[in-house]
């Protein structure tokens, strides 16, 4: 089969290469998936530089959810070929790959709503998102939710959850095209961090008051300004640094201003508690039955353009989520 591998740390353009390797095969408890979707994700880009928590041996294979089938199944795991499921293969075997092993225990049923990239695009974002609203943060209908790189995979996730939620949305976006995608995720408020002073914006459309919560995926001066606008008893959501800065936060002023800062690191939930991630998958799927969230695909792309997907979502050029198809041909529509 064909699979995008890493041999050296670098930018994801440069060192991510399509290589000829032997069909895999299931171990125990394993199924075996060909893959029919694989969503970018910006951790992929940081696996490629070292710079993830994670440093698997090289060479491994970037992508880190699927959307697949189950053409085999391992000794003692469950599962039935010809399902499509949701799967978070465990490095370094990834996901740009025709086929790919995944721990059986950890698969989910892909929603029959959403087609495969959708579906792919549906697991890691949405539940990062419905654990930083609702585990960590406790969003309640009628306040205000900040969100940043909104029209980004995570950030456009957030803005559909908060809607869903009932609270009232502000998303901030860098540059006029984004903008018009945010307000079609269905921002209440719309703010450019290039030609808005964010800061002011949000107290004005806040009467004063500020956000109740922020939802943070970029670090930087996100954060710098995130403390600055976050309400009385407000809740900051650290979810990431797409930004390649990790602000320092100064205790004395969330002191002062009485607010709260949580982190949140969606992978821990698979090991502390599995069964909270079932229940949340089942409420996506109702949502995602309902029309409620729809993952903003922006582009298809077919497994030969993987390395140049993985680049640009790292850049941070894209909109929603880019997914690679493997079975899509080159002419294929982004």
């Amino acid at each position: 089969m064909q699979a995008w591998r890493v041999h050296d740390n670098g930018e994801p353009g440069e060192v991510m290469r399509l290589d000829d390797v032997p069909d895999p095969q299931p171990g125990p408890g394993q199924l075996l998936l060909r893959v029919r979707a694989v969503d970018v994700n910006f951790p992929d880009a940081l696996l490629c530089r070292g710079q993830y928590q994670v440093r698997p041996p090289l060479p491994f294979t970037p992508g880190v959810e699927v959307c697949g089938e189950v053409v085999a199944v391992g000794e003692g795991a469950d599962g039935e070929v010809g399902s499509r499921v949701l799967a978070t293969p465990t490095l370094p075997a990834g996901g740009f790959a025709e086929l790919v092993p995944v721990e059986a225990g950890n698969v989910l049923p892909a929603p029959d709503a959403l087609d495969d990239a959708e579906a792919a695009a549906l697991h890691i974002g949405y539940q990062t998102g419905w654990f930083g609203l609702h585990r960590r943060a406790r969003l309640q209908s009628g306040e205000t939710l900040l969100v940043h790189a909104a029209a980004g995979g995570v950030g456009s996730a957030a803005v559909q959850l908060g809607k869903a939620a009932g609270a009232t949305v502000i998303g901030v976006v860098g540059g006029d095209d984004k903008a018009q995608v945010a307000r079609e995720l269905g921002c209440d408020l719309v703010l450019d961090r290039r030609a808005d002073d964010i800061v002011a914006a949000v107290k004005e459309a806040t009467g004063g008051r500020g956000a109740d919560v922020v939802y943070d995926p970029v670090g930087g001066d996100a954060f710098v300004k995130s403390v600055k606008c976050v309400a009385f008893e407000g809740r900051i959501v650290v979810v990431g640094f797409a930004s390649g800065v990790v602000p320092q936060a100064a205790l004395n002023h969330a002191l002062v201003k009485n607010y709260a800062i949580l982190g949140l690191h969606w992978g821990l939930y698979n090991t502390h508690d599995p069964a909270a991630v079932r229940a949340c998958h089942e409420e996506l799927t109702k949502l995602a039955a309902q029309g409620t969230v729809k993952p903003l695909v922006s582009e298809r792309v077919p497994l030969a353009g993987a390395a140049d997907a993985v680049q640009r979502v790292a850049d941070g050029v894209t909109t929603g989520r880019v997914v690679v198809v493997p079975g899509q041909s080159a002419g294929g529509a982004r």
